[in-house]
């Protein structure tokens, strides 16, 4: 299965919380991009808590979250 890009860059909580959450529906790899250090604690501790395995990448100043299948 491909890796899904999820770019929630620009919004702001909940929104992509709730982009991810939808995505891992129906996407087993994910990559989540975000550009805000509240939604990098939010969507990291939603991945936690599904007991999804994933890596932080910092990218300037942004991240990108990467879920793995």
């Amino acid at each position: 299965m491909a890796k899904r890009t999820i770019d929630t860059r620009g919004r702001s909580c909940p929104e992509p919380v709730l982009m991810t959450q939808n995505a891992l529906k129906t996407d087993a790899e994910l990559e989540v991009l975000i550009d805000n250090p509240t939604a990098l604690g939010n969507v990291s501790r939603l991945l936690d808590h599904q007991k999804k395995t994933f890596r932080v990448e910092e990218r300037g100043e942004e991240w990108a979250i990467l879920v793995e299948a």
